[in-house]
């Protein structure tokens, strides 16, 4: 297991974890457009890249998130698979989505789990790197 690091690809952050030969990217953005300062309303799409790197097949059945804001105000979100599907990546293959999620607070962090089956019927968490939710409208706090 590596640490979270955390890069620049073109201009816009990116983070990256990997657990158990699995890697997973994130790439969040500030959504100008469906967001509403005024009324406290910001809204962040993140794109994820999930890689297997290992040599066995693995299914994501689900994921964990807890998200908080720099108000403090913390939300944790389960769910079965990602975005309403259950992937199957086998080894070298990776599996690419985007959600979003809104905040009251113009500064937060995301971070999480993906629960992984094996093929052999071993279930693992795989971590989803933490990551920054920053507009760039405010300064941005420290998490």
């Amino acid at each position: 297991m590596s640490g979270a690091p955390f890069v620049l690809v073109e201009g816009k952050p990116m983070y990256e974890q990997i657990t158990h030969n699995i890697c997973v990217t994130v790439h969040p953005v500030y959504l100008d457009d469906q967001s509403n300062p005024d009324e406290n309303r910001f809204f962040w799409a993140y794109h994820v890249t999930i890689e297997n790197r290992g040599d066995t097949a693995v299914q994501i059945i689900g994921r964990h998130w807890r998200i908080s804001d720099s108000k403090g105000c913390t939300i944790q979100v389960s769910g079965d698979g990602v975005v309403g599907e259950r992937p199957v990546l086998e080894p070298g293959e990776i599996y690419e989505y985007t959600s979003g999620t809104p905040l009251a607070a113009p500064n937060g962090i995301m971070l999480g789990q993906y629960s992984m089956l094996s093929n052999d019927g071993t279930q693992f968490p795989v971590d989803i790197p933490a990551f920054s939710l920053d507009s760039p409208h405010h300064h941005p706090v420290v998490h």
